[in-house]
């Protein structure tokens, strides 16, 4: 009898890992994701803190709190959209979905981490998927990060400009 390779745990060591181009494609795309965030994240809150500023020379704190804060959080998503069109665009580059529009919502559910609706990757670009709900996490946590931070940054300290 003749064994190829040892099994532990119904598993065989020394086979070759499937997944290696999912972590070839993977890691740079969350290395790009991230930098395009962070740094997406910076240009919006230098704006965010000049136009925090003009808003309150002419309004009231609350009032300018308020837009200023739902325009930070639009652009923040916006990022996010962007951010998942990268993948998508990676999705369709290796097919692994048939369109954009299935890469794009397959991606969203990944980012997300909320799911997909009947929609899966080749099974050799499953890792991938896993992936992204790793940057997806690292994306939301900075987004978090950030818009508690700008919270506190710009939220009214006078009670009464409530």
């Amino acid at each position: 009898m003749h064994i190829s390779s040892p099994i532990t745990f119904g598993m065989q060591v020394n086979a070759p890992a499937p997944w290696h181009m999912d972590w070839a494609w993977g890691v740079p795309l969350i290395v790009v994701t991230v930098v395009f965030h962070v740094f997406g994240l910076g240009l919006i809150r230098r704006n965010g803190l000049r136009l925090y500023g003009e808003f309150t020379r002419r309004r009231r704190h609350m009032t300018a709190f308020t837009v200023v804060m739902g325009v930070i959080t639009l652009l923040a998503t916006c990022l996010h959209a962007i951010e998942t069109g990268v993948w998508a665009f990676a999705y369709c580059r290796i097919h692994a979905l048939p369109d954009f529009k299935s890469a794009m919502l397959y991606s969203l559910g990944a980012m997300t981490t909320f799911g997909h609706e009947n929609l899966f990757l080749e099974a050799h670009w499953q890792l991938l998927g896993e992936i992204e709900a790793l940057n997806g996490w690292l994306l939301f946590g900075l987004t978090t990060a950030f818009l508690f931070g700008m919270f506190h940054e710009v939220s009214p300290a006078d009670p009464e400009l409530h």
